[in-house]
């Protein structure tokens, strides 16, 4: 099944439950500057932050299932169906973009890079990127279906899920070449509890974009 094709059919049920770290994230952020949340789904993450204080918010999500439960949720938070791979803003017109478990619904490499080169053009001179993802498992679970599917998609970690969607868990090395365009501000190990229940390692990481 299609991605965006499977986040419009679940838009409606599905509840996001991996923790934003607010507190750190405030500490790089003022509440008057401009946040981005590039797949900001139905928009949880930037409602926490408006009740916290900041207004100059924006989200944008390629499911347009997703930006609809959001604006009858969250209507006083501009969220915008994003329509293609770029990012419709100017350079430089953010201070701090927010990537919220967005990596693991991009299969490929050149896919997710692509998105970084996005985030690094709408942002500010120092703006700050704040990332929440997953990092690969050895349980025997996730090893089994990381190995069956490795031939199906050529990265070791991606995986199908019953219902349809094609997720990602990630090398940690991968991460750090992902984000080498910003100095590294925070990096912690988190265990996730997933969107159907499971456990899973995963990270956040705060970083400022390389000059």
């Amino acid at each position: 099944m299609e991605q965006k094709v499977y986040w419009d059919s679940v838009s409606e049920q599905k509840e996001f439950t991996t923790p934003f770290h607010a507190d750190s994230f405030s500490k790089y952020v003022g509440m008057e500057e401009k946040v981005l949340d590039v797949g900001c789904g139905y928009g949880r993450t930037l409602d926490e932050l408006y009740h916290n204080g900041y207004r100059n918010l924006i989200g944008i999500d390629f499911s347009k299932g997703m930006i609809d439960r959001g604006k009858e949720q969250f209507p006083y938070i501009d969220l915008r169906v994003k329509e293609t791979d770029t990012i419709d803003l100017p350079d430089s017109s953010v201070d701090a973009v927010i990537l919220f478990a967005v990596l693991t619904c991009i299969r490929t490499n050149t896919e997710q890079m692509q998105l970084l080169r996005e985030i690094q053009r709408v942002l500010k001179p120092n703006g700050i990127l704040y990332v929440n993802d997953f990092l690969l498992n050895t349980d025997e679970r996730n090893v089994a279906r990381y190995k069956k599917y490795q031939d199906v998609y050529g990265v070791y970690g991606v995986f199908e899920l019953p219902e349809g969607a094609v997720c990602r868990h990630h090398d940690e090395k991968w991460i750090k070449e992902l984000l080498d365009g910003f100095t590294e501000q925070e990096y912690q190990h988190l265990t996730f509890t997933t969107m159907n229940g499971h456990k899973s390692n995963g990270f956040y990481f705060i970083g400022k974009k390389k000059d």
